[in-house]
């Protein structure tokens, strides 16, 4: 499975505080069956200044230690940025990080007030040329009043990640069931842990692929975790349709696609 969501970076924001619990986080995700991992710290004016550059040292620095451990994980560069006016300029200049250098990046809104002409910005954003993947809109405090416009923003080209936690109910119960309601209704394109630490919010996929594929079918939960997030990294441009349910969910056959992207690459 491919986890683009975490905050597994140490040092850098409120995930892993230092490079043992990175490691030992690293560990949990591959016992889990997560192969690739996204390093999206938050890039947050005025709180969480991470430096484009800097982050993507660190990342190489953390990638070289896995594999002095023996640890099987890769490792790409993201940010979990959040809303700011100049946020397209930041893209196109390099100081918000997309995805592995995709077209794709991760976009926090405020989680307590929705921000005005929000859809105005996302419009921007998607018209420059980038895929904005609105990071855990079921644990959004302004979703229930507003929850047509997560349908426009879907019509619009936005994309929707839905905590892998939420679906278990780890962040309570009005979180999952927004989490599953998005996901009856199609408006889920991947799942990621958003870990944090090894404790309250680990990293894992396994447990959300489960419960994805009893409610929608063991294609659509595929997608989620495996096929959307390989074309995320691939940059590839993706045709979303809506999940078919299906039941009882067959066992899931997962491609090595992580050791193709990486082949050649690995110092």
């Amino acid at each position: 499975m491919i986890d683009l969501h975490s905050h597994i970076l140490p040092g850098v924001d409120d995930g892993a505080p230092d490079l043992e619990t990175a490691l030992d986080m690293a560990r949990m995700a591959v016992d889990d069956g997560v192969a690739v991992m996204a390093c999206t710290p938050h890039f947050m004016p005025g709180l969480y200044d991470n430096d484009a550059a800097d982050i993507r040292r660190r990342v190489a620095e953390l990638n070289e230690r896995l594999q002095s451990e023996g640890i099987d994980l890769a490792l790409v560069t993201g940010s979990d940025a959040h809303v700011r006016p100049d946020f397209l300029s930041c893209l196109r200049d390099g100081r918000i990080l997309t995805l592995h250098d995709s077209r794709y990046v991760l976009f926090e809104p405020p989680h307590n007030i929705l921000p005005q002409r929000l859809d105005d910005l996302l419009f921007n954003i998607v018209a420059g040329g980038y895929v904005p993947v609105l990071t855990h809109p079921e644990r959004l405090e302004w979703l229930e009043p507003n929850y047509g416009m997560i349908a426009q923003y879907v019509k619009m080209g936005v994309w929707m990640q839905v905590t892998a936690g939420s679906l278990a109910g780890d962040f309570g119960r009005r979180a999952q069931y927004w989490a599953q309601r998005l996901l009856a209704e199609g408006m889920v394109h991947i799942l990621a842990s958003d870990a944090h630490n090894t404790s309250r919010r680990p990293p894992g996929l396994s447990k959300a692929f489960q419960l994805a594929a009893e409610a929608v079918g063991l294609d659509e939960a595929t997608q989620l975790v495996i096929l959307r997030p390989e074309k995320i990294l691939e940059n590839a441009p993706v045709e979303v349709t809506a999940p078919i349910r299906v039941v009882p969910p067959k066992k899931a056959e997962t491609a090595p696609f992580w050791r193709r992207l990486f082949q050649g690459t690995a110092s």
